[in-house]
């Protein structure tokens, strides 16, 4: 089925296929022989579920990793933002089902999938400041300079992302994880959030100009390969295995973004509103919805293909295929596994 002829007639942009509620077990080492594809088994892999297990998992070890010490209104700030009602845990989520395509412990994962929501969090708060975007809300709740102060918002951010460092070094379990391994994931993270990485993003959106692609891929692209590329270096895939996770992670980062940019202008035009103003450089803005809509369908097919490379590891590569198709068809609300 075309990917644009679904959006044309599906108003709310949902795919029609919805995933069948039956869990697999995923231990990838086990059955490196069962072959999975982008079309065949996807009904049959709950992602909600296996979603909803690591966000409890992983929001625990975040209550514990960032407990209120003194000085305690920056670590409270920090727990605002970072245990928020309705965060989705995708950073995290992704590094882990990343990790298990090539490893067998998840906990492994789990200091550095950590990690990457404090930073994720980290560069919420700095995007959302007057002197950025002027953001007053984030995801239905009053963002953290509203609550706390400019000037404790913009600690907290500054103290999430080399706490982020810390734990991975710290909690990294040393006869899971070689030093070597961890000096690479460090390094990603560090690269990520950067000048060349999210840093960038966040100037060009704040220089103006068309510069869609390049923002998008710096701002959101750039967490989600990011997260991806993190759970292989962590696991041990080789260099090729690395550079699939990178392409892959970026096009469904942008791929998540491109839709829901179609999907604010579909309900701003419904309800007769200009919030797409408001959405500021979004693909639909610069492009149309025609032209967004070929975009997500070269991004889906972009995912996929990096993935078809990972057909030796059967089942294990279930997670990351159905990350595709929620990107585009949301088929749960992540919100609600926080309740």
């Amino acid at each position: 089925m075309v990917f644009s002829t679904v959006l044309t007639s599906v108003p709310n942009l949902y795919l029609t296929r919805k995933p069948k509620n039956i869990h697999i077990q995923i231990r990838c080492l086990s059955s490196p022989s069962v072959s999975i594809s982008s079309q065949s088994n996807l009904t049959q892999f709950d992602l909600k579920a296996y979603w909803a297990t690591l966000y409890a998992e992983i929001t625990q070890k975040l209550e514990e990793a960032i407990p209120v010490k003194y000085p305690d209104q920056i670590y409270e700030a920090m727990r605002y933002s970072v245990l928020a009602k309705g965060a989705k845990r995708a950073p995290p989520v992704m590094c882990v089902a990343a990790y298990e395509i090539f490893g067998d412990n998840r906990l492994a994962a789990f200091p550095t999938a950590c990690a990457l929501e404090m930073v994720h969090a980290a560069s919420l708060i700095h995007d959302d400041l007057p002197c950025m975007d002027d953001a007053p809300e984030r995801r239905g709740q009053p963002s953290n300079h509203k609550v706390f102060g400019d000037d404790m918002a913009i600690l907290a951010g500054d103290a999430l992302f080399p706490l982020g460092f810390h734990h991975i070094v710290m909690h990294t379990p040393p006869e899971l994880v070689p030093e070597s391994r961890l000096l690479r994931v460090i390094a990603e993270i560090a690269r990520t959030v950067g000048s060349s990485g999210m840093a960038a993003g966040q100037f060009l959106d704040l220089k103006g100009g068309n510069t869609v692609d390049f923002i998008q891929e710096k701002k959101y692209g750039a967490m989600g390969e990011c997260s991806a590329v993190c759970g292989g270096l962590l696991a041990g895939a080789n260099d090729d295995e690395i550079e699939r996770l990178r392409r892959y992670g970026r096009a469904v980062g942008v791929l998540y973004e491109v839709v829901n940019d179609v999907l604010l202008s579909k309900s701003t035009e419904k309800e007769g509103t200009e919030g797409q103003e408001k959405k500021g450089k979004g693909y639909v803005r610069l492009y149309g919805i025609e032209k967004s809509m070929e975009i997500m369908e070269e991004l889906r097919s972009k995912a996929k293909n990096e993935l078809d490379g990972f057909e030796k590891y059967g089942d294990c590569v279930a997670p990351l295929y159905s990350f595709i198709d929620y990107a585009i068809n949301r088929g749960f609300n992540v919100s609600d596994l926080s309740q």
